[in-house]
């Protein structure tokens, strides 16, 4: 079966994660598709493949003799979508890509217009999975887990292609932060890994911001409109007014690259009380310590201007910058590096504005920066792979984890 093929199948099962619930995983829906992946690992051969308690799916390629002494690698991807958009009856299509805009949805008028998305010209003569516009398409990471899984397909196919043996996991939950918290380290027994939930093909990430979130709420004092001269404090003004102290051009449709951010995420409220929920992004640690303090800052020039106990600020640190525990281990870049180019991709390093389940997992002792899946606009209905790049990323998957002689990497180039 191909990484397309495969991909098609995936994006059929909801798996929407939810990030109000307490329970592992956040919905029972992402067990259905763990269950699926479970039993597929069964079928290509891998040893001891199954779903814990927990939706985390694991399954393990052995040795080819003589490689059984390699440091064993991991293979890492999620099997949740952000839970903002629906991944619920995706309808996909594969369009070959001439140019100009794609018209997702007649009938909607929803089209996905080049000159707004001008990555569509990187694309010309491929074949692009897109959505109907009504609902994500699941690239993220549906795609990883396609590509990972046909990558051991071949291998388990092509025993004479030499390989150390390979851990895979798929998790739940990583689009709300938890994808590796119950993530089994000691039963995986991995020296180091490679998440494959990236974007474009050929990315290599090992720097992710440094992650806080914040949470403000605003107590008001609520009167009778007809009675409030000199009573009301109406909370929703002032958290408008909260919101007009930040920094309006540090904000996420004002940055990129290495510049972090505040990002208002979600506001509630009515006159006694609103909620502000906030996110802090920068790759740097010491500037994401600024954020933080100029946050509670905020909080406190209003508490001095309408009384203590109007605002209260609570900020919580999320993640880290992996940075710091991968560049120890450069062998483990230049081994991505390298399968790329055996693929005939070009890598190219960037610097993540966000988080993966790597960031966490690094930090808990096993190195594992991220490869590119090959999809563009993550959590939207705009998002898109095309079925190239599906392929190639199955390849390099291959190249990353055997030493093959020239005549089975071309072998494998042309089945795919």
């Amino acid at each position: 079966m191909t990484a397309t093929e495969r991909f098609l199948k995936y994006i059929t099962f909801d798996t929407e994660s939810d990030e109000k619930s307490d329970s592992v995983p956040s919905t029972e829906k992402q067990k259905v598709l763990g269950a699926y992946l479970a039993r597929e690992l069964t079928d290509l051969g891998l040893e001891n493949p199954h779903m814990d308690e927990r939706g985390y799916v694991y399954g393990w390629l052995p040795a080819t003799p003589g490689r059984e002494d390699d440091p064993v690698v991991a293979l890492i991807a999620h099997m949740d979508t952000a839970p903002r958009v629906s991944g619920k009856d995706v309808k996909a299509r594969v369009v070959e890509y001439t140019g100009g805009d794609i018209v997702l949805n007649q009938e909607r008028g929803i089209v996905m217009r080049a000159a707004e998305f001008p990555d569509l010209a990187e694309n010309l003569g491929k074949h692009l999975i897109v959505t109907d516009g009504t609902t994500l398409l699941g690239a993220d990471d549906k795609a990883g887990i396609a590509e990972i899984f046909s990558a051991l397909e071949y291998l388990m196919n092509h025993p004479e292609l030499a390989h150390g043996r390979a851990a895979v996991c798929i998790t739940p939950d990583e689009e709300i932060g938890r994808g590796a918290d119950h993530l089994d380290l000691d039963k995986l027994g991995a020296a180091y890994g490679y998440t494959v939930d990236g974007g474009p093909l050929g990315l290599l990430e090992y720097e992710n911001f440094n992650a806080a979130g914040a949470e403000v709420v605003i107590h008001g004092v609520n009167i009778h409109p007809g009675e409030g001269k000199n009573k009301m404090k109406n909370a929703c003004l002032l958290a408008a007014e909260f919101i007009a102290l930040m920094p309006p051009a540090e904000t996420p449709a004002h940055t990129e690259g290495y510049e972090g951010f505040y990002h208002l995420c979600a506001m509630t409220g009515e006159e006694s009380e609103a909620r502000l929920t906030w996110i802090l992004r920068d790759h740097d640690a010491g500037k994401l310590e600024a954020r933080k303090d100029f946050i509670h800052r905020v909080g406190g020039y209003l508490n001095d201007k309408y009384g203590d106990g109007t605002v209260e600020v609570r900020v919580e640190d999320s993640y880290r910058n992996m940075k710091e525990q991968i560049l120890p281990h450069p062998e483990i870049l230049e081994r991505a590096r390298g399968a790329f180019r055996r693929a005939g991709v070009e890598p190219v390093d960037r610097a993540i504005r966000g988080g993966t389940d790597g960031a966490k997992l690094s930090f808990l002792g096993l190195p594992c920066p991220n490869l590119s899946t090959g999809g563009y606009h993550y959590h939207g209905v705009y998002e898109y792979i095309p079925r190239e790049s599906l392929e190639t990323m199955a390849r390099v998957l291959v190249f990353l984890l055997t030493e093959s002689p020239k005549n089975k990497v071309e072998k494998f180039e042309k089945n795919c």
